[in-house]
Formats: C-alpha cells, sequence, structure tokens
C-alpha cells in the first residue's frame, strides 16, 4: 500500500486486502443516524467521513471495487495518517481465527455477509463523545443532538465532500460549548458535564487505544459518567474489540433472549447466552444485526425518551 501526494486529494492509497472486505457494512456502526454530518453516503455508493486524527482533521472518500479492493482519497492536515491506517480501520487486525459459530442461525449470517469486520478507528474521543449523548435516550434524541453540535462547532469538511459535512469537533472545543447551546441540542446538565469531563481528559483517554481490552475499558469507566454501556460501545469502535457487548441497553437483552431462547431475557441472562461465543461475543451480536435475525416482537409499550441506554 503507497500513499501519493498531490494535486486534488492530499493522500490517496489503494488497499487490497488477502480477505473480502464489506466497507459500508464495516463502517456502518459509526454513523450516528442518517443525517450524521461526519459520515455520508454518496449517490454512487461511496462512503465519505470526516475525523480528527492525531495530526489534524481530515475528510476521505471509500470507494469499494469488488470484495478485495477498496480505493481511499483523503484531504486535510491528517490525510496522510488515514490512508496510513486504512487497514486497521477496515479491520485488518480483527481476528476471526478460531471463531466457531455454533449454531444454523449464527453460520447463516457469517456465510451471508463474510466482508462484514469489526473496525477500529483508533480515535477515542470521537467514538466516547456521540455514545455519552446517547446514555438514557432515544437514538433518533441523540442523533439529533450530535448533529446540532457538529454542524455548529466543527469545521466545515476538507476537500469535496457531500454538501453539509463537517468535522467532529476537537478536543479543546468541546468545553468551550455554552451551557443553553447543550440544553437547545437537547443534552441535559448531567450528559454535558460528561462529555466536558471527557473532552479535558482526551489525551489520557486516547491512550486507551493502545491498551489490552479489559485495561482500555478500566480506564474508560474511570472517568465519572462513563459506565459499562458507554465504555463498550468505545470499544466496539474505536478499539476493535469483537467481544465488546453493550450491557445496559434497553433493548439488546430482549433481542438476544427472544432470538437465541423465545423469550425476553436480562444483562445477566444475555450474558450467559452469549458466553459460548467469547472472544466473538460482539461479532455475533454485529453478524444477526446485519442479518436482520436479532430481533424481538414489537409489542408492549412504546420507548419514551428516558431509560433508553444507562451509561
Amino acid at each position: 500500500m503507497t500513499a501519493r501526494v498531490g494535486l486534488g486529494p492530499c493522500a490517496s492509497t489503494v488497499w487490497r486486502p488477502a480477505f473480502a472486505i464489506d466497507v459500508l457494512r464495516t463502517l456502518g456502526l459509526l454513523r450516528r443516524g442518517p443525517h450524521d454530518p461526519c459520515f455520508q453516503v454518496s449517490g454512487d455508493g461511496a462512503v465519505w467521513r470526516t475525523t480528527q486524527m492525531a495530526s489534524g482533521a481530515a475528510a476521505y472518500r471509500l470507494v469499494q471495487h469488488g470484495p478485495r479492493e477498496v480505493r481511499c482519497d483523503a484531504w486535510g492536515d491528517g490525510a496522510s495518517e488515514v490512508v496510513t491506517q486504512l487497514p486497521e480501520l477496515l479491520g485488518a487486525a480483527d481476528d476471526q481465527s478460531g471463531f466457531d459459530p455454533r449454531l444454523p442461525l449464527v453460520a447463516r449470517a457469517q456465510q451471508r455477509h463474510p466482508g462484514l469486520r469489526i473496525p477500529r478507528t483508533t480515535r477515542v474521543l470521537e467514538s466516547l463523545l456521540p455514545a455519552v449523548l446517547e446514555q438514557r435516550v432515544i437514538g433518533a434524541e441523540a442523533f439529533a443532538s450530535w448533529r446540532r453540535l457538529v454542524r455548529k462547532y466543527g469545521d466545515p469538511a476538507p476537500g469535496p465532500t457531500p454538501n453539509g459535512m463537517r468535522v467532529p469537533p476537537a478536543a479543546h472545543t468541546w468545553p468551550k460549548v455554552p451551557s443553553w447551546d447543550w440544553h437547545r441540542a437537547g443534552v441535559d446538565p448531567g450528559r454535558a458535564a460528561t462529555a466536558v469531563r471527557c473532552a479535558s481528559l482526551a489525551r489520557q483517554l486516547q491512550a486507551a487505544a493502545g491498551l489490552e481490552p479489559a485495561a482500555a475499558t478500566r480506564r474508560l469507566r474511570a472517568v465519572p459518567g462513563v459506565g459499562p454501556w458507554t465504555a463498550a460501545e468505545v470499544a466496539q469502535r474505536a478499539l476493535g474489540d469483537a467481544d465488546a457487548i453493550s450491557v445496559g441497553d434497553y433493548h439488546l437483552a430482549a433481542a438476544v433472549g427472544w432470538t437465541f431462547v423465545g423469550h425476553a431475557v436480562d444483562d445477566a441472562e444475555m450474558l450467559q447466552i452469549l458466553e459460548p461465543w467469547r472472544p466473538h461475543r460482539g461479532r455475533v451480536i454485529r453478524l444477526l444485526e446485519a442479518d436482520r435475525t436479532l430481533v424481538k416482537p414489537r409489542r408492549g409499550p412504546r420507548l419514551t425518551r428516558q431509560d433508553h441506554r444507562h451509561h
């Protein structure tokens, strides 16, 4: 894999992995709702993302040519770093050896989605901040909060990105957001305080990307307001952890219960059901979600604007 610098994109590369890759399916987990200003899919199927790399802001376009070729064009100060880390982003370090589907349900999902990898962005704060916003509220509300804050405090994306794309605010920007803008974005004081606290500890938290999963989770959870659900959401995206489970999610345990044993279960029972797949429990969830077989019956009261996810 080689990068070039010149006119047009600041850096480009073509990556040909030894395994099948489905770019959109793999990176779809990073998208915060259909109108995420940091993640868009253009009409030609290209995936566009923005990011804050260590070397600066960047926007990049990923175009897939068959199951084993991806072209990346990147713009901005962080462009070269983006193309260098492209294999890691798309799951080059995702070790699937030893993964036993065990059940026909999981085996079918694996066969139907051979290009699904566990991504690893390495950008801890970029996964942590949206997860904090998603604590205890419905997804649509959290996505709207993220969208409003990024549009106001994120810089315009470099390069020829789709209209409206912006770069996630840098760590030093979040503490400058006034209380009334958090309020207008629908973020309560508790989540706002946690977000600012995380941003102020960005350097220490970023170091978690170089730790083993258990140690990384401990570092994340040492921050007041960051619990097991939030830490798992970060591990699944920034750390490439194929075993991370979002314990405390309003829907997940019930969906796992209905899928595997025919009735709703709690978090403890969910973990018992998934234990045989360790260290690939998160992979099982991703495969079944991709296959649309991780579902629960539509019955009972609708979810309100509270108690969606525990931190």
